[in-house]
């Protein structure tokens, strides 16, 4: 399969934050007036502390709990453990270094990802205990396929299966101080865009707009600027990327005022840009933070 024939258009499901610890996580995602979820066991050595949105999208802050059961999971070809420690290996602990896309079949997502030549390696199953804001737990359940560039060191794209998705409410877990309500648009910063498209294109199945860098998924954007472009846009530094490097994240809120109130009364860094209420990435959010007002 070629960029010229894509597969059925992929939503944004998820994005995959590293950190150095949960408890930073939570105290800096708490700051920004997001409500925190309960923590998640992987039972490959992770765990993490998403935030989920009215959407049906989410974070999920990602942490190493336990060492050796990471490190038996990279010796048994975990694509998801090996690809988090090069990425913490490679740039730090804190980061953004993955998009989840909704698929409805993995093992399809698989196979094209091996046609293309894209495969970062095999698909991934798995299950883990989730647990709501009332302590009433359920089990999750996926299956991942993992799309890539051929540097280990690169951020990363996988379709994600719900294969069980738990009977639990989410509600309280969706209500955010900030009055944060989805995920519009995920920005990447490359020194070469255009060297991207093909990556993207198959793993979301979807082409550039106008053959350029700007993919429109269902429910979301991904744009892939240069480092110019990305320091003028938000004000922040790039750095200089040579290959694939998510860097900024942008929610809907419901009121801006009501985001710049609560930044300036917990003393969290902040500008404006435009209409754009930017946080730069700091312990515990590996990625720029914008907040847009959309009615």
């Amino acid at each position: 399969m070629t960029e010229d024939t894509p597969a059925r258009p992929h939503p944004l499901d998820h994005l995959v934050l590293p950190t150095a610890s949960l408890d930073v996580a939570r105290a800096r995602l708490t700051l920004l007036g997001f409500t925190v979820a309960p923590t998640g066991i992987h039972p490959f050595g992770t765990e993490n502390c998403c935030v989920f949105l009215t959407d049906g999208t989410y974070l999920e802050p990602l942490a190493v709990a336990d060492r050796q059961a990471a490190a038996t999971a990279i010796a048994n070809r975990n694509v998801f453990v090996v690809r988090d420690r090069t990425y913490r290996e490679e740039n730090g602990d804190e980061g953004f270094s993955a998009v989840a896309l909704g698929t409805e079949s993995a093992a399809a997502d698989h196979a094209r990802y091996m046609e293309a030549g894209l495969s970062a390696g095999d698909a991934l199953s798995f299950s883990r205990a989730f647990t709501d804001a009332t302590g009433k737990s359920d089990t999750a359940s996926f299956k991942l396929a993992f799309a890539a560039t051929g540097k280990a060191t690169d951020a990363f794209l996988f379709a994600c299966e719900r294969i069980n998705a738990p009977n639990v409410d989410r509600t309280a877990l969706q209500a955010h101080a900030n009055g944060a309500t989805g995920i519009v648009e995920i920005v990447a910063a490359s020194g070469e865009p255009f060297e991207q498209r093909n990556v993207i294109s198959i793993a979301a199945g979807i082409k550039a707009q106008g053959g350029g860098t700007v993919y429109e998924l269902p429910n979301a954007v991904v744009t892939v600027l240069d480092p110019a472009a990305y320091s003028a846009r938000f004000g922040i530094p790039a750095g200089a990327p040579s290959e694939l490097r998510f860097a900024g994240i942008v929610f809907s809120v419901r009121h801006g005022d009501t985001v710049a109130k609560l930044l300036a009364a917990n003393s969290v860094e902040h500008h404006m840009r435009g209409g754009d209420i930017i946080v730069p990435p700091a312990p515990g959010q590996g990625a720029a933070f914008i907040f847009r007002e959309i009615a």
